[in-house]
């Protein structure tokens, strides 16, 4: 499950070794759990995160000695209690390895409430539903044109060809950056969120930060009515912004829109590339796609959420100290059998319930909306000109996993008239 020589270079570049278990952790909650080096292969990266932490008799709360060491919450339930307990379980630190947190801090991402609060408002008129309707129409365009460009091929690379485009180019309208900084863009994206060395990925993290100061002080010289100049503009508790507020703040939009969406795109593209009923019902019925798009996300978490724990306090029956930092595998709560009937299956009469994937609680994902309308555009576009499509024969697909676990590479191939 875990490839070992990968793991020893992994753990090589992250310098980081193993710790011994504390004294008030049982023996029976240790698990060699490394979020960092999983090697899950053929896409199946949800099942391994299943297969691993949901074992028979395992308990509901792990804790790895990898990383620096540090808690895992297994179960739908543990995660909810955790992400709506900010005075317990502060997202201060999103990364159970200490410099791999941002800086500077994503606001409002990493404050907790009430402050958190007065910085989410000032994203909330990018993300109303009049403004992701405007966004979704744009989408609806490039995706038909992406699809165009390449449906007479016969295959394409999805990742690069496909989900790539369709997120960094919504980025880009709300912040009005220039399509020539795309290439840029995505670069930098890749390096912060693929890298297996921290180095690489700290200055990954200056070369955005770099980036994004450029822009506001463009902005400050000729503000518009664009994302990046509203927030200059904007105050918190009676003054402007600083210069380091602001770029975590623009860093997280950018990251967000670039990463997380793709990633999301790719799990459902395999998917729907391999089951072939579920493909045809959506063509049959596209207002079944709505609903699937529901039970995938449900099905397909990808991001690994992580909060500091700054109380000592009682979780799950174990007591956890202050300092500790704990590890939230949604891929975990979505299959957890103890909270669904046959959670492998992708069902389209599965009863719609609020699930762990977009995060919860104060911070729940600010961009959530604009992700199932982006998830929908892609499907409802998509199988009506290439409905008969699958993963090019022979292809090993590799999984990259970290904060967020992405499909690598996925070509798909199909016939041509």
């Amino acid at each position: 499950m875990i490839d070992n020589n990968k793991k020893k270079v992994r753990i090589m570049a992250f310098a980081i070794p193993p710790v011994p278990r504390p004294e008030h952790v049982s023996p029976e909650q240790v698990i060699d759990f490394d979020i960092y080096a999983l090697q899950a292969e053929n896409g199946e990266y949800q099942t391994l995160i299943s297969r691993l932490l949901h074992a028979r008799d395992a308990p509901n709360l792990l804790w790895t000695p990898q990383n620096g060491g540090h808690w895992i919450a297994s179960r739908a339930a543990v995660m909810e209690e955790v992400l709506e307990s900010p005075e317990r379980f502060s997202s201060r630190q999103i990364s159970v390895i200490g410099p791999m947190n941002p800086s500077p801090p994503f606001a409002p991402l990493q404050i907790d409430p009430p402050d958190h609060n007065q910085y989410r408002k000032l994203l909330g008129l990018a993300m109303s539903p009049k403004s992701i309707e405007v966004l979704g129409a744009n989408a609806r365009v490039l995706a038909i044109e992406l699809i165009e460009g390449f449906k007479k091929r016969g295959e394409c690379e999805f990742i690069g060809d496909f989900a790539a485009h369709l997120p960094i180019a919504i980025f880009m309208s709300m912040v009005n950056l220039p399509a020539e900084d795309r290439p840029e863009l995505l670069r930098i994206s890749e390096l912060l969120v693929r890298n297996e060395s921290l180095v690489a990925t700290l200055q990954a993290n200056q070369q955005l930060s770099a980036y994004t100061m450029q822009k506001i002080a463009e902005r400050r010289a000729n503000p518009g009515d664009d994302l990046i100049s509203h927030l200059i503009r904007a105050q918190v508790g009676g003054a402007p912004m600083t210069d380091h507020t602001l770029i975590g703040m623009i860093n997280l939009l950018l990251l967000a829109g670039l990463d997380t969406v793709a990633s999301m795109m790719g799990f459902f593209a395999c998917h729907l590339a391999q089951d072939v009923e579920l493909r045809q019902q959506l063509i049959v019925d596209p207002r079944l796609i709505r609903g699937a798009v529901e039970e995938m996300l449900r099905r397909f978490p990808i991001t690994n959420l992580a909060r500091l724990v700054v109380a000592d306090c009682t979780l799950a029956g174990s007591v956890l100290k202050a300092g500790e930092m704990i590890l939230l595998p949604t891929a975990a709560a979505g299959l957890d059998e103890q909270r669904y009937d046959n959670p492998q299956d992708v069902d389209l009469q599965r009863k719609p319930c609020i699930n762990a994937t977009f995060g919860g609680g104060a911070h729940r994902c600010l961009g959530a909306m604009l992700a199932r309308v982006e998830l929908n555009i892609f499907i409802e576009e998509w199988l009506p000109r290439i409905p008969d499509f699958q993963i090019r024969p022979g292809t090993e697909l590799h999984v990259h996993s970290g904060s967020v676990a992405a499909i690598c590479q996925l070509p798909l191939v199909w016939g041509v008239t």
